[in-house]
């Protein structure tokens, strides 16, 4: 059985893990490898090799630094197939799927390309008789990144190029249950010249994420995951005197007014209801129809739903794959037996896919419930599978005031062609990221990513200039040269005169 073990001070540790976890093929359900599980020594080792190599890291040229991310990108992007075939073995997404992820991961090593630019301070002459004032950002330190499933490639570098970009070593905790791709990083970093230590990968569970959260001489967290968790890190983190982002759950809404154009809402519902079998946490899991919408856009999506191929990821024109784990699925399909049970319109039901040669996968078919109410489990938990629920409501106040009421506050959008009621929904909706036609409102690398409520905890996003001013602290100097002309002692508050 192949053995993905830690990744420390430039090497793959060889010595033999305590504990291990599997890792599986989710199309044929096999297991395909083992990942080891640090221990609070392995952290320890991680942690000192990336506290050596910033002692370094810190004073290296800002054009260095940038050389090497130029190089990395170019790295990822001639070997970005390669990486796409080794999610979808582990995961499960569909080749198509996961390329879009490689690049959404690349646009954010090009933002960090440009460190050089976004590290500029500002400067003041002459703020008082022969003072200037200016400012300058500098790195924190080691900084480590604590990662999901469902973005193996991405989400980890909404995080590592640009703080190792900012002069910040990195210790990576990527997921357990696709941790290739992270091993893969590491290999394409040491081919651009990235000196040994200032990337690190450790693999493991709750024991190693509890020693980073504890360790101290790690200075800052990044996390993204579920809210309970994310919660816990941030709490944790910021009692040991972390800086941390902590990046939880979602359950994002879909408006739908009575003026849109029904054939472009269908194609989104469904593209982002069912899209990497509904495990993204910019996934649209609820659509709140107003009126008559229902009547007219229920029926286009199912249409496309019967369309849709299911098959593994690799698989020839395949739209949607499995889900990544046994387990997943199994809590997953006990969300829509829940569903039925408590009075929701089961409109079609995955349970009955079935993929000929693939018996043993981990696939669930696109789940769609009608008159889905806000007491019901399905709408008020965070499902992360393919289901897609319709609420409807009478008046577009309402659809406003329902999103408004949810305890998260991720992603959201809505469809109409009336300007004045989309101008009014991104004025007046609670939501970190909106949507106007646009079903999954991501910003590119030169924003930032970031919810409202309780899909984030910490006061900064992700990535972008968030994500710049995350990994480093500003730092103001005065400075007076001395003139000739010495005044003497003085106690008295300085004044700028």
């Amino acid at each position: 059985m192949n053995l993905i073990n830690h990744y420390i001070d430039g090497e793959f540790v060889s010595t033999k893990p305590s504990r291990t976890s599997p890792v599986f093929n989710p199309a044929t359900g096999s297991q395909t490898a083992e990942v080891a599980m640090a221990t609070s020594d392995d952290v320890d080792r991680a942690v000192a090799a990336a506290s050596r190599a910033y002692e370094s890291w810190r004073d290296a040229p800002l054009t260095r630094r940038q050389n090497i991310m130029f190089a990395f990108r170019e790295l990822v992007a001639k070997n970005k197939g390669e990486i796409a075939k080794a999610m979808t073995a582990e995961h499960g997404k569909t080749i198509d799927d996961a390329l879009g992820e490689v690049q959404r991961g690349l646009e954010v090593i090009e933002f960090a390309c440009n460190i050089a630019h976004l590290l500029k301070g500002d400067y003041s002459e002459q703020v008082s008789t022969g003072v200037d004032t200016y400012s300058i950002r500098q790195s924190l330190g080691v900084v480590v990144g604590i990662t999901p499933f469902n973005f193996p490639t991405m989400v980890p570098m909404w995080m590592y190029p640009i703080a190792i970009a900012c002069g910040n070593t990195f210790v990576l905790k990527p997921s357990e249950k696709d941790p290739t791709v992270s091993q893969m990083a590491a290999e394409l970093f040491a081919d651009a010249g990235l000196p040994d230590g200032v990337f690190n990968v450790v693999h493991g569970d709750k024991e190693s994420v509890d020693a980073l959260l504890a360790h101290p001489d790690v200075a800052a967290i990044s996390f993204v995951g579920s809210t309970p968790i994310a919660r816990y890190i941030h709490e944790t983190g910021t009692a040991n005197g972390k800086r941390v982002q902590a990046l939880g759950g979602a359950k994002n809404h879909m408006i739908v007014l009575p003026d849109a154009d029904m054939d472009l809402a269908a194609d989104a519902a469904v593209s982002a209801g069912f899209g990497s079998a509904g495990e993204r946490c910019m996934a649209i899991s609820v659509v709140i129809t107003v009126g008559e919408a229902a009547d007219n856009l229920l029926p286009k999506i199912r249409e496309r739903i019967t369309e849709l191929k299911i098959a593994p990821g690799d698989a020839s024109g395949a739209q949607m794959g499995p889900l990544v784990t046994k387990q997943h699925l199994e809590k997953v399909t006990s969300y829509v037996a829940a569903g039925e049970s408590s009075g929701a319109t089961l409109l079609v039901d995955g349970r009955d896919v079935k993929v000929e040669g693939h018996e043993e996968g981990f696939f669930l078919g696109p789940v769609l419930f009608d008159n889905v109410t806000t007491d019901m489990t399905i709408y008020t938990d965070e499902i992360f599978g393919p289901v897609l629920s319709v609420v409807r409501v009478d008046r577009y106040e309402d659809a406003i005031q329902l999103i408004n009421d949810n305890r998260y506050g991720n992603g959201t959008a809505i469809f109409t062609n009336d300007g004045g009621a989309a101008r009014k929904f991104q004025n007046e909706i609670q939501v970190g990221m909106v949507g106007i036609n646009v079903p999954i409102p991501v910003p590119l690398s030169f924003y930032s990513f970031g919810g409202w409520k309780d899909s984030i905890f910490g006061s900064h996003a992700i990535y972008g200039p968030e994500g710049v001013h995350f990994y480093t602290r500003p730092k103001v100097i005065i400075s007076r040269w001395p003139d000739p002309i010495h005044r003497g002692v003085d106690l008295g508050f300085p004044q700028n005169v």
